[in-house]
């Protein structure tokens, strides 16, 4: 449901589900444990980037025809609750992993598939195709709180932030680069992951230690770290 490459000291992490790259239970549970494989191999220069295959979706989220094919709506309302458990440690890998993340959004990027994508340090888009978009309130689902809580977090503008959950707005990439939600827009899939290749080789050059590295990172975010369980670790300066 997903492939993990190395190259030197990049590694490529792809999504590989249905044509939407639907969050279904095997390809959640499949992500976190490639990302848990990937936090014990971590090592001084350490970059994760992540995409998918297709030109139309990077995630379109939750697999909801899966809960909806449930044999009563109270079984599918307890297989929506299990995915949005199942995929919390999988977002509380990402803002713990240590080593520098980048996401190269091939395509559509829609309500967990948008979490998982602003979940990542950096947030490349393509600019011919493909939005980000928050569905929910459209749909009549609640928001889960950790959803709330990475958004908060990395949307730093209420506007936006208003925008995107209460508003249900699709955000094309040179958008989203203007509204501060990613670091840049590309002319196609292959740009795009050509421009993520590019900023992790930089990143890699740097050598930064992965544990320290990660820290940081919750420091940055104190609110989502604690929604998503993660506590501070006592690291030892070295002078």
């Amino acid at each position: 449901m997903c492939s993990l490459e190395k190259r030197g000291n990049l590694w490529i992490l792809t999504i590989t589900g249905d044509d939407q790259n639907r969050l279904n239970p095997n390809l959640i549970s499949s992500l976190l444990s490639t990302l848990t494989t990937l936090s014990s191999q971590s090592t001084p220069g350490s970059v994760l980037i992540t995409t998918a295959t297709g030109t139309r979706f990077f995630s379109n989220g939750f697999d909801l025809l899966w809960a909806r094919s449930a044999t009563s709506p109270s079984a599918a309302t307890e297989r929506l609750h299990s995915m949005v458990q199942s995929l919390k440690p999988v977002a509380a890998a990402l803002m713990s992993l240590p080593m520098p993340t980048i996401a190269a959004i091939n395509g559509h990027a829609s309500a967990a598939g948008f979490l998982l994508a602003i979940c990542h340090d950096y947030v490349l888009m393509r600019s011919d195709q493909g939005v980000l978009y928050m569905p929910e309130v459209n749909l009549g689902l609640p928001l889960p709180d950790y959803f709330a809580a990475v958004f908060g977090e990395k949307i730093k503008s209420p506007v936006v932030l208003r925008d995107v959950l209460l508003g249900g707005v699709k955000i094309k990439g040179k958008e989203a680069v203007k509204l501060g939600i990613v670091d840049s827009a590309h002319d196609s899939v292959e740009s795009t992951v050509e421009a993520a290749l590019r900023l992790g080789e930089e990143f890699a050059k740097r050598k930064w230690a992965g544990e320290v590295y990660a820290e940081i990172r919750k420091s940055l975010y104190p609110q989502a770290c604690l929604v998503l369980g993660l506590t501070p670790k006592s690291l030892v300066s070295k002078i």
